[in-house]
C-alpha cells in the first residue's frame, strides 16, 4: 500500500480508531482548525452518534495570538462543533511570548490549557490529531537531537500530561487520509502557512522526508520503525522494573534500608549489585531515581550518561586497589542533577533531593 493513501476513512474504521475510549466519561477534541483536527471532530462525533452510551464531548481550540487568522478560524470551528452537536470552548494562549522556541512554547502552553479544561470539565482524555505523518517527523527530529530508544520510540498512543491522558487515535493514519475524508464529506478546513516556513523546524524536516522517500524512508516505514522502538522500549522497562526489585531484595537480605521503606523518599543501594546490572538498565534506574527525588523536572540523558560514567569510573578504581588499605578502597563521588544529589560512600549509592538553588540578587 503507498504511504500517501487517499482513501476516506469509513464509519467501520472510525470505530476502530476510537473504540480504546468508548467508556471514557469525557473526551476533549483539541481542534485547531487545520485538516487533520477538523478531520477528528467530525470522525469522533459521527463515532458518537452510532454509540447508545459513551463519552460526553467537548471540542477545543487554542489561540496562541501568534496569527491574525487565528481568532477567525476558531470561530469556523465552533461553528462546525455547533453543526455537529458538540460543545466548544475557546481559550487563549495570553501573556509574554518568548523570544524564541515559540513553537515548544506554544505546544507546551496548548497542552497545559487543553488539560486544565479536561480537568475541569471531568473528561479523563484529551484527543489529538497527530498523524504517521506527525509521528515519522517527531523521530528524525529526535534521531537529530541525539536522543535515546525512549525518545525514538517517538509519540505513544496515549500518555499522561499535566494530569490527563492525551490519545493520540491518528497514529497510524495518513494524513492524505484525513484531507480526503474531508473532501468527501464537503467539510472545508483551514491552512496555517507556519506549517509551510521553513524558518521552523518541522516544514523542513518535511522536505528531508520527501527526500528520503525515493530511498524508501517514507512516513510509514519512519512510524514503523518508531513503533518498533517503541516495542523495544517497553521491554527495557520492564527489565528496569525487575532490577530495581532485584535491587531491593539485595538490600533485604543483608539488612540494610531501602527506598521503600525510607521516609524521605531517598533512593539507596549497594553499589556492586547496581555495577553488576547492564548499562541501559543502570542509566534507566538512575534516570528514575534522579527525577523522582530531583525537583528541577526530567534529567537530561547527556547529563545522567556523564554521571553514570563517572559512577563507573569510580567503582573500577576501587576494584583495581585491592592492595590498598580498606578506607582507600571505597570509593567516593558526590555530583549533583536535576535538583538530586548523587552520592557513593561507602559501598552504597544514595540519591537524595538537593537543597533548593539560591535566587540570585535575592
Amino acid at each position: 500500500m503507498s504511504d500517501d493513501n487517499r482513501s476516506p476513512i469509513s464509519a467501520r474504521q472510525a470505530n476502530a480508531l476510537f473504540a480504546d475510549w468508548k467508556h471514557a466519561p469525557g473526551l476533549v477534541l483539541a481542534v485547531s482548525g487545520g485538516p487533520d483536527s477538523v478531520a477528528l471532530m467530525w470522525l469522533v462525533a459521527r463515532w458518537r452518534t452510532s454509540l447508545a452510551r459513551g463519552p460526553r464531548l467537548l471540542a477545543a481550540t487554542v489561540d496562541h495570538g501568534l496569527r491574525p487568522e487565528a481568532a477567525r478560524e476558531a470561530r469556523e470551528v465552533k461553528r462546525l462543533a455547533r453543526d455537529l452537536g458538540i460543545p466548544h470552548r475557546t481559550m487563549r494562549w495570553t501573556g509574554e511570548k518568548p523570544a524564541s522556541g515559540v513553537p515548544a512554547a506554544a505546544r507546551a502552553a496548548r497542552y497545559r490549557l487543553l488539560a486544565g479544561l479536561a480537568r475541569q470539565t471531568g473528561a479523563s482524555h484529551v484527543l489529538t490529531a497527530h498523524t504517521r505523518d506527525d509521528q515519522a517527523e517527531t523521530l528524525l527530529m529526535r534521531l537529530l537531537r541525539g536522543s535515546g530508544i525512549g525518545g525514538l520510540a517517538a509519540m505513544a498512543r496515549e500518555s499522561e500530561r499535566e494530569g490527563v491522558l492525551i490519545a493520540r487515535p491518528f497514529l497510524n493514519v495518513a494524513k492524505s487520509q484525513l484531507i480526503a475524508t474531508l473532501q468527501k464529506a464537503g467539510i472545508g478546513y483551514a491552512d496555517d502557512p507556519t506549517n509551510r516556513d521553513v524558518r521552523f523546524t518541522r516544514p523542513r524536516i518535511r522536505a528531508v522526508i520527501e527526500q528520503l522517500r525515493a530511498e524508501g524512508g517514507d512516513a510509514r516505514n519512519l512510524a514503523r520503525l518508531a513503533s518498533r522502538l517503541a516495542r523495544a522500549n517497553a521491554a527495557i522497562e520492564i527489565l528496569a522494573d525487575g532490577a530495581a526489585r532485584y535491587l531491593a531484595l539485595k538490600d533485604q537480605l543483608i539488612g540494610a534500608p531501602t527506598a521503600a521503606s525510607d521516609a524521605t523518599r531517598n533512593a539507596d543501594f549497594e553499589a556492586a549489585a547496581f555495577a553488576g546490572l547492564p548499562e541501559e538498565i543502570r542509566l534507566r534506574l538512575l534516570l528514575r531515581a534522579i527525577d523522582r527525588v530531583g525537583h528541577e523536572g526530567p534529567a537530561e540523558l547527556g547529563k545522567a550518561e556523564a554521571l553514570l560514567a563517572a559512577l563507573d569510573s569510580a567503582l573500577q578504581k576501587s576494584a583495581k586497589s585491592k592492595s590498598a588499605p580498606a578506607a582507600a578502597r571505597q570509593p567516593k563521588l558526590k555530583q549533583t542533577l536535576g535538583g538530586a544529589i548523587v552520592s557513593l560512600a561507602g559501598g552504597r549509592i544514595v540519591i537524595s533531593a538537593a537543597p533548593p538553588r539560591r535566587r540570585q540578587g535575592g
